[in-house]
């Protein structure tokens, strides 16, 4: 009688399903695995924005897996999962779509069952359904078609002969899924006619499928590999083919309906802030690139920081600049005491809707909030709360570098002003980019790029990153347009406010080629 392996209690494997594309298909289980992973070993197709969940000390391994040009050898990458997995590591194997729907995940499960290691599948959304989703192509439908069959365009190369049946796939009725294989599509379009398929049956190739790059090309059985090798339809696809595919004409709900569309924005913030302005465009339709341009950093002297926190309880006001720095006064503000209610009487006063948003998020109402987010519309606001400023307490927190009209437009009326020093930012460097989106800007370029701060422009601009002349530039408002404009940059786009939800209206109707 066999026994069952021991299994080692050095380390974890699991094998996450990354999805199609889209960060939110992505499971709640797979971000939870990545943001405990010591090591993540990703493959090309894998979304890199799912990187920067990786905790900051993380080992990135780039697996690199796509047709042609693989960075490591299946078999490489087996021993690789083992010899982590048994160093005690927290690993995590990020797979395009689910690891077991074509994705090789079953060999590096097999390899780590045999190492006797611990491991776990964490499956994944894959592009054989959600690519006919977003193209607007159910793969299903009543009254139409009530069978599915997946299967892949690209085998192993090294065993030898075909285990797919291109006769009898054209003789399986129903709807008829491929992924991978479209560089070999006039191959198999061929085999599917030699197989008695007839000629004029629907087929749609879908590219990039649930990200901004997502695009549809739609023929028949007969000439679908021509229109590909016409318009140099490369991969990743996936391809359909059907009577489903005609469900398109009136389905079509992701490319033509979303006025982003086959434009891609930058988005120039600190990587922990660029996720607002990233998802909103996103959700328009845009192929986002996050190029974080600053880094937020710890005061020079925290010590004094820490120490005026633990006193604004003394204090008539407390106003706060940015979220930033609401994250940095809360942080140590829960280090010292353990009720809000231990600010005292103090009243909170916030320059912009996402400051005042963060300051909301820690149970704390916001007393003062002026129209426009900048400090000159901060100081009117509160000579109109106030009247009189005249020796009033206000404690200001704001980062180690920034434009000094706040602090001396209420000192000049009589207000005693403490600067609380609450964090520094310092500029990011393309080395920092673990998502890769630096690179793929320098290669690909971009249709625009966002600015939401001086600071950004000019670290932005420091990167060095080639410009087309063709690039546009969007700013979140005037003070940013200025420091653009100075800097050699036009100002192609800006916001009727100083929030991110002007600066996306405002792209759109560009875009849409109104003022």
């Amino acid at each position: 009688m066999s026994s069952t392996p021991t299994i080692s209690a050095a380390g974890i494997c699991y094998l996450v399903g990354a999805g199609p594309g889209d960060l939110g298909l992505v499971t709640l289980r797979a971000r939870e695995c990545i943001e405990r992973a010591e090591v993540v070993v990703f493959d090309a197709l894998c979304n890199p924005a799912m990187l920067a969940w990786a905790p900051a000390e993380a080992e990135l391994i780039d697996a690199g897996k796509r047709a042609g040009a693989h960075k490591l050898k299946q078999s490489e990458t087996n021993a690789l999962l083992v010899e982590k997995t048994r160093a005690g590591k927290i690993v995590v194997r990020l797979k395009g779509g689910d690891p077991f729907v074509f994705g090789r995940g079953a060999e590096e499960a097999l390899a780590l069952a045999r190492a006797e290691l611990a491991f776990e599948i964490v499956p994944g959304i894959s592009s054989a359904l959600a690519g006919p989703a977003y193209a607007g192509i159910p793969v299903t439908q009543r009254g139409v078609v009530s069978q599915l069959t997946i299967f892949t365009g690209h085998e192993d190369p090294e065993k030898g002969g075909s285990a797919v049946d291109f006769a009898q796939l054209a003789r399986t009725p129903g709807t008829r899924v491929m992924l991978m294989g479209v560089e070999r599509l006039a191959s198999i379009t061929r085999q599917f006619l030699d197989g008695g398929e007839r000629p004029d049956l629907p087929v749609a190739l879908v590219r990039w499928a649930t990200t901004g790059r997502q695009e549809t090309l739609v023929g028949t059985l007969a000439d679908i590999a021509e229109k590909a090798a016409a318009r140099g339809f490369e991969a990743p696809a996936v391809a359909i083919f059907g009577e489903v595919v005609r469900a398109r004409e009136e389905l079509d709900w992701f490319e033509k309906k979303r006025r982003l569309a086959g434009k891609r924005i930058v988005v120039t913030r600190t990587r922990k802030q660029a996720g607002a302005l990233s998802a909103k465009l996103t959700a328009l339709g845009a192929d986002v690139l996050e190029i974080p341009t600053i880094r937020i950093e710890k005061p020079a002297n925290e010590r004094e920081f820490a120490e005026l926190v633990k006193d604004a309880h003394t204090y008539d006001w407390v106003m706060f600049t940015s979220p930033n720095g609401v994250d940095a006064f809360f942080g140590w503000f829960y280090r010292l005491y353990e009720d809000a209610r231990d600010i005292g009487g103090a009243r909170v006063a916030a320059v912009g809707p996402a400051t005042a948003a963060r300051v909301k998020e820690f149970r704390l109402k916001v007393d003062l909030q002026p129209s426009e987010a900048v400090a000159e519309a901060l100081v009117g606001a509160f000579e109109k709360e106030q009247g009189s400023v005249e020796n009033l307490k206000i404690l200001l927190v704001r980062p180690e570098t920034t434009r000094e009209v706040l602090a001396a437009a209420l000192t000049k009326k009589g207000a005693i002003v403490d600067e609380a020093i609450g964090y520094r930012t310092v500029p990011a460097t393309a080395a920092e980019d673990r998502t890769g989106a630096t690179e793929r800007f320098r290669q690909e370029g971009a249709d625009l790029v966002t600015f939401a701060s001086s600071s950004a422009v000019e670290n932005f601009l420091a990167l060095g990153l080639p410009l087309a002349p063709e690039l546009k530039f969007a700013s979140l408002g005037p003070i940013t347009s200025a420091t653009m404009r100075a800097r050699g940059l036009r100002v192609d786009v800006e916001s009727s406010k100083a929030n991110l939800d002007a600066l996306v209206a405002a792209i759109c109707r560009f875009y849409a080629g109104k003022k």
